[in-house]
Order: C-alpha cells, then structure tokens, then sequence
C-alpha cells in the first residue's frame, strides 16, 4: 500500500513490501547491485518494522554517505570460503555486510548441525546494521546464537578521554515455542551511535553518562561528545565488554580493530569497515540429543522473570511488530521525505 496518514503527527504509515521496495530503489539508484539492495532493504525494513529507529530507513542515509566516500564497492560478490569443520570464512571483499551473512549462513547452520558449535567469520565488510536480524535468521533454525562486531573507535575506556573502542554491539538469542525468540543486542557504549546521530539532527541533548567533550567533560551536547568520545555503558564492566568485542570479533579472526578501521577511514565518515564473528549452538547436540529438558529449564526461566512483572528482552520491539503487520509501519514525515527524495 502507498504511505498513508496516521493519528501519530508527523508520522507516515508504510506497508512492508512498499517500504521494500522503496529502500530497494534508493540503493539501486546510489548503484549498489540487486543482490546487496535486496539484502540491505531486508534488514532497514525489519529495523522501521520493529521501531528501532536508529536502525531502520534511517540507515539508509548512513548508507548514501558511505557510497559518496568511494570505500565501500558497490558491486562486490561475497565469497564463501570451503567449509573446514566447525569454521565458516566469508569474505566481504569490502562491500556492504548483510549480503555476506545471507551467503553465509547456510553454511554456518549446516556446521552447527553437524559440530553441535560453529562459527561464522566475516572479513571486510561495511556494517551498519543491527545484530538481532541476524540473530533471529538463526533462532529461527532452532540454534542458539551470539553476535559480535567492533565498529569506528568512538568510544573511551573506562577512567579514559580518548576514543579507543567502538560501540561493540553484543546480541545473544535462544529459540523459543512461538513465533518470537528471547533475543537480546547492545552496544557496549552508553548509548548507540545512531541513536546520538539521530539526537543530534534532532537537536536534542544526550541522556547524562554517554560522553565527554573533546577536553574529557563530561557532556550532553551530541556534536560536543562526537568530537569528543562516547563513554562505555557500566564503567570498567561496559569497557571490558568492548574490549572481548575488539579481540574476538577483531583480531581473533584476523579483522580490523575499531581504531584500524578509523584509520582506514580517514574521516571520510564510511560506515565502519572490519569483521564480524557470529556464534551458532545446537541445543539438540549440546544436550546429547535431548534438548527437552533444557527447553523447559528456559521457559521456566522466563516466566520467573514476566511473572514479577519484568520485560524479557526485544518484548516492546515484539509489540512494535505486532502493530506494523496490523496498521503499516511508522516512519517520521521528514525522513520519508528525505528518502522518497534519495530514491528519485
């Protein structure tokens, strides 16, 4: 259906498919190939269909700046390495990153399968997407699953000033009977760098805790922190996080770290350019074939945290979904303009 009003001011509503289909002509026209415009158009969709809206179409303007800064190849065909044991290898060849996992992941689900643990190593692509569409890909073949990338050294260690880590996002996910998994992801940082971009065009102050300035205050101001450094959620916990994250999603795997692949950028503003590790377990042959029991020790687990009242991660992400398949999907009238604008 073609976007509509809708009783939120400012808002306009947007089927799935034209949502799609929109995202897809935007990065067609910037030359990305069909094959990448799909497979990024899938993970944009899922973000604005879930209200993240750091996430969603609004990645699709992270995703203009990053052609305009000539780094990323547009037309890169991602190479799936001969599988050897529990030790998926693709190779982005320096292209945009949800096309390198899509071709992947068949080869890391047969590895779980078969291992009962497999890994999925990513070289070289450009990341700027959330981690739990990649998570859910494989819940949704009854693996459990973890997620690990670095991304541009933004943010400071813990009793630090100065950029050292990136956000660092970590995302986990355990199927579930159902149509939903218990999904959790999160950058390490205080605060996502989307999230601070999207204050910042909105003009708004940051939450206090999430930055300092380019002389280490500590500041609310998002144009003040981005020249400055963001700051680790949790102090020395959120800073020991972003380092795991550095080491086994960086140089574990033989890929960039976030302060490499600042270098590399050389203020050109790219999206990050580096690996990614991702984890995949077999419950069935974890539990010696049996994952029964294991399945209820969980869901007894979850329902001692709803029954007092607390939210299991991605729940308000799921009710998010849940009113975009019944009435459209939201997104602002200003960005959908300034897209509808990138696509012609």
């Amino acid at each position: 259906m073609p976007a509509s009003a809708s009783s939120i001011p400012d808002t306009v509503l947007v089927s799935a498919d034209a949502l799609h289909a929109l995202a897809v002509r935007v990065l067609l026209r910037l030359g990305l190939s069909q094959a990448h415009a799909e497979a990024m158009a899938r993970t944009i969709v899922a973000g604005q269909r879930d209200d993240c809206q750091s996430h969603g179409v609004y990645r699709l303007l992270t995703c203009a700046q990053t052609v305009r800064s000539g780094k990323v190849e547009l037309q890169a065909e991602p190479v799936v390495a001969p599988t050897r044991g529990a030790v998926v290898r693709v190779d982005a060849r320096r292209g945009f990153s949800p096309l390198a996992f899509e071709r992947g992941l068949p080869a890391l689900v047969e590895a779980a399968r078969t291992q009962g643990l497999a890994a999925l190593a990513i070289h070289q692509c450009f990341h700027f997407s959330a981690l739990w569409p990649e998570i859910e890909a494989l819940t949704a073949h009854g693996l459990a699953a973890l997620a690990l990338t670095p991304s541009h050294a933004w943010v400071a260690p813990a009793g630090g000033h100065r950029p050292v880590f990136g956000t660092n996002p970590i995302a986990f996910g355990w199927p579930r009977p159902g149509p939903y998994p218990f999904v959790f992801d999160f950058a390490t940082s205080a605060i996502a760098r989307g999230d601070l971009e999207l204050h910042r065009r909105a003009g708004t102050p940051l939450p206090a805790g999430c930055g300092v300035d380019a002389q280490g205050r500590p500041s609310t101001d998002p144009l003040a922190v981005a020249q400055g450094a963001m700051l680790a959620f949790g102090g020395h916990k959120g800073s020991a996080l972003a380092a795991m994250v550095e080491l086994m999603a960086g140089a574990l795997i033989g890929d960039w770290t976030s302060q490499e692949s600042l270098e590399f950028d050389a203020g050109a503003q790219a999206a990050p350019c580096h690996g990614e590790l991702v984890l995949a377990f077999d419950p069935a042959r974890l539990a010696g074939g049996d994952p029964a029991a294991g399945q209820q020790s969980a869901e007894r687990l979850f329902q001692a945290i709803t029954d007092q009242g607390a939210r299991l991660p991605s729940q308000r992400r799921y009710a998010a979904r849940e009113r975009s398949l019944q009435r459209g999907i939201a997104v602002p009238r200003a960005l959908y303009e300034e897209i509808e604008a990138l696509g012609g």
